[in-house]
């Protein structure tokens, strides 16, 4: 596979680059300009966002004009995407959906158990609606915490600890806004992932 700076590439055309961003890198920088994101390494124009601790597929445009075509993908919910996300604890259904408010704002995630480990689970998310920080606020809410997530739920939530907010942006779908050519892509787990699944 391609590397950019160490980067992953998954998928590369004339106008989008995909890539898999290791979790602990910022996409763009904060109030605080870091100097080093995914965005100075890769020297495009990000389409969306991945939280600093979440690992995965991220959609770079390669000029403006891209990048406003791709963004009113996402802003119509025409991309499709999924994150596995190892939650505390076991939920009560197999599948369902949550649909808690964010900020005033409807959100709505949905979710389906991929397995069930010791003392804590492995969901499939799908968030329906783009509120920042939407999978990790609604599995909160509703008693599931991701595991390693500091921000929304404190140490003492956790009978497991993990290292690193343990979210990765899986999968992708959407159709290409130059070409209309369907897009399906896939990022394995990163291996601190695989290697918390296998001592766990």
């Amino acid at each position: 596979m391609n590397k950019i700076g160490n980067i992953p590439i998954v998928y590369e055309d004339n106008w989008l680059l995909v890539v898999d961003k290791p979790a602990g890198l910022l996409t763009i920088p904060t109030p605080k300009k870091e100097s080093r994101t995914l965005t100075s390494i890769l020297h495009a124009h990000p389409c969306h966002r991945l939280d600093r601790e979440t690992s995965g597929l991220i959609i770079y445009a390669k000029g403006k004009s891209t990048q406003k075509k791709m963004m009113q993908e996402f802003q119509y919910r025409r991309v499709k995407k999924k994150y596995l996300a190892f939650v505390q604890g076991y939920l009560n259904q197999n599948q369902g959906q949550i649909k808690n408010p964010i900020e005033g704002l409807t959100a709505l995630t949905k979710y389906k158990v991929r397995e069930k480990k010791k003392d804590f689970s492995i969901l499939e998310a799908s968030p329906l609606s783009g509120r920042t920080n939407q999978i990790r606020i609604h599995l909160k809410q509703i008693g599931h915490p991701i595991l390693g997530d500091t921000r929304f739920a404190f140490r003492r939530d956790f009978k497991i600890k993990a290292k690193r907010l343990c979210l990765h942006a899986q999968s992708l779908e959407f159709m290409h806004p130059i070409t209309g050519k369907f897009i399906h892509l896939e990022a394995e787990l990163p291996q601190d992932l695989k290697e918390f699944l296998q001592t766990h």
